[in-house]
């Protein structure tokens, strides 16, 4: 069964770091685009980044370029989201998904994304 798992999540103060992780089973991230998304109260589900082995590494809003970071964990099947200065404005939560694709969207967007975990709280406030 093809799933992937985020976690992570918190409760940090401004300036803070986290780092987000997503795992996945049942499927090799060297053949999907993953993503990670975010969602805040009231507000639409939001594309952050994308990992594709082909595609590479690519950051969509410029809120987050310079901040957040993607990497991958030695098993090759974990995704990991670096997230640093965190703001109040980074409060939502984190979702990853898979796409059964070669490459990332060149916007960010949810549609190809058909695989998706249950999200991580993240909440930054002093």
């Amino acid at each position: 069964q093809l799933q992937v798992v985020e976690s992570g999540g918190g409760l940090v103060e401004p300036g803070s770091s986290l780092r987000l992780s997503c795992a996945a089973s049942g499927f090799s991230m060297d053949y999907y685009a993953i993503g990670w998304f975010r969602q805040a109260p009231g507000k639409e589900r939001e594309g952050i980044s994308c990992f594709s082995e082909s595609g590479g590494m690519k950051y969509y809003p410029d809120s987050v370029k310079g901040r957040f970071t993607m990497s991958r964990g030695n098993d090759n099947n974990t995704l990991y989201l670096q997230m640093d200065s965190l703001k109040p404005e980074d409060t939502a939560v984190y979702y990853c998904a898979a796409a059964p694709t070669w490459f990332c969207p060149v916007l960010a967007t949810t549609t190809g994304f058909r695989y998706w975990g249950l999200g991580t709280q993240v909440t930054v406030s002093s």
